[in-house]
């Protein structure tokens, strides 16, 4: 209810500071998603960089002209880093959600342009994924009214080849890997369903989200990475979060085409309003100007040199924490992650109570299902921490050791949730948790 009177300044910001004392502490390295933290100056930066655009609007770049010089330029860098040409051409994004939403937005309608105002039968357009691929591809289907067609996994986790090529019809519009997969960190063979993708002429996005602006540099520093980028033919579009190993203010993400003709299908343009000529070029309409000036500051200020010890350090905690994972028994590193996110699998142990006893330790680990997983996504924050994480994981292995299954806390919900065979009651379940959100604030 809105209050009848207002409140002081001083007594707000405390009652905010008050909130926030429950939240996970992300600065000493506590939660593995959800804050990319790169320390104090990158903060201080981000904070000012963001304030000084805090009011302006990108919704008109006329207006603003200097929040299009910045845009253009980051999209640029982002280009370059993802080893585009000069026909290159990207949009920043308030997120990879928005990305991935534009890249089967401009999918549609690229193929609607080849093929003429329908699709070539009646059916609707369709999109072929991995099922390890992010699940905003099946919000964009929704949105858009694409099909999504789910392909099981091969037996390492990664994209089944042949699979997808068998999933492609005449109505596909758009082929999807990533690189990596956010579950496991698994890059999918990308040059393999490139080489798909060009033979049955059906656009190809990578959805780099999460490794977009780390695996450049994990290149650099000398370590193994299949191509995966606009090295590859066949690469049509690629997703790129800012937000994560970009080290941007939230929200902030990159969507980049392979050609300027191809990032034409993402806009949409209105000539008969009476408002005036509109046009828009990503999904938003009010895009605030913090985010693209956070953005451009933080690139900027890190440069090349910057991003490499930054990622030096989270590959270096990665490695630590994965050789301490393998040292306590029962628990296992899933696959062979490519470079700072990875999961933690185990035959005998409950995952879901290892997490439960890790919250209350104060660590936050991510759950998984199908099968039955943690996530972890390494950040420089963890580096200083990566004794006492594995300390924590040793002692609530062993604190649930010999347990069997919880009926307690997180872990008995994500048990039954996870083992549910109709998944229409599962989401329906969910449904009402989101629903009910708002009633226990």
């Amino acid at each position: 209810m809105l209050p009848n009177q207002g409140r002081t300044k001083e007594e707000l910001l405390a009652h905010m500071s008050k909130l926030r004392e429950r939240d996970v502490k992300w600065r000493d390295g506590r939660v593995f998603s959800l804050v990319f933290y790169a320390g104090e100056d990158v903060l201080s930066l981000l904070h000012e960089a963001s304030s000084m655009f805090f009011s302006e609007n990108a919704l008109n770049p006329t207006a603003f002209p200097s929040l299009r010089q910045m845009e253009t330029e980051t999209t640029q860098m982002v280009a370059t880093l993802l080893h585009g040409d000069a026909d290159t051409a990207g949009s920043l994004t308030s997120g990879g959600t928005e990305s991935i939403l534009m890249a089967v937005k401009s999918a549609r309608d690229w193929a609607r342009r080849k093929q003429g105002a329908q699709p070539a039968s009646s059916a609707r357009s369709n999109l072929v994924m991995p099922n390890s691929a992010h699940p905003a591809f099946v919000k964009a289907g929704h949105y858009l009214d694409v099909d999504v067609r789910i392909v099981q996994v091969a037996d390492d986790g990664r994209a089944d080849v042949a699979a997808m090529a068998a999933a492609i019809d005449a109505n596909t519009v758009l082929l999807v890997g990533s690189a990596p997969s956010y579950p496991h960190g698994l890059l999918d063979p990308i040059e393999a369903l490139a080489a798909v993708a060009l033979e049955r002429d059906v656009l190809f996005h990578v959805d780099a989200c999460v490794g977009g602006l780390m695996l450049p540099f994990v290149e650099r520093l000398g370590h193994a990475v299949p191509r995966w980028d606009f090295r590859v033919p066949g690469v049509t579009s690629i997703s790129a979060d800012l937000h994560k190993y970009g080290y941007a203010a939230k929200g902030a993400s990159t969507v980049t085409y392979r050609t300027r003709e191809l990032r034409k299908a993402q806009f949409e343009v209105h000539v008969d309003w009476s408002g005036g000529i509109w046009a828009s070029p990503s999904a938003a309409g009010t895009r605030p100007g913090g985010p693209i000036a956070a953005a451009w500051a933080v690139w900027n200020y890190l440069g090349e040199e910057g991003y490499l010890r930054l990622a030096a350090a989270t590959l270096g905690a990665t490695h630590a924490l994965q050789a301490g994972v393998r040292s306590i028994p029962g628990l296992r590193v899933v696959g062979e992650p490519e470079m700072t996110v990875f999961a933690i699998g185990s035959d005998e142990l409950d995952l879901y109570a290892i997490a439960d006893r890790m919250q209350e330790l104060g660590w936050m680990l991510d759950r998984q299902h199908k099968p039955p997983t943690l996530h972890l996504t390494v950040m420089p924050a963890h580096a200083p921490h990566v004794d006492a994480i594995i300390a924590a994981l040793r002692e609530s292995v062993e604190a649930v050791r010999g347990k069997g299954t919880s009926a307690e806390g997180t872990a008995a919900m994500y048990g039954m949730l996870g083992s549910m065979p109709d998944r229409a009651l599962v989401g329906n379940f969910v449904l009402d948790l989101l629903d009910g959100f708002d009633r226990r604030a």
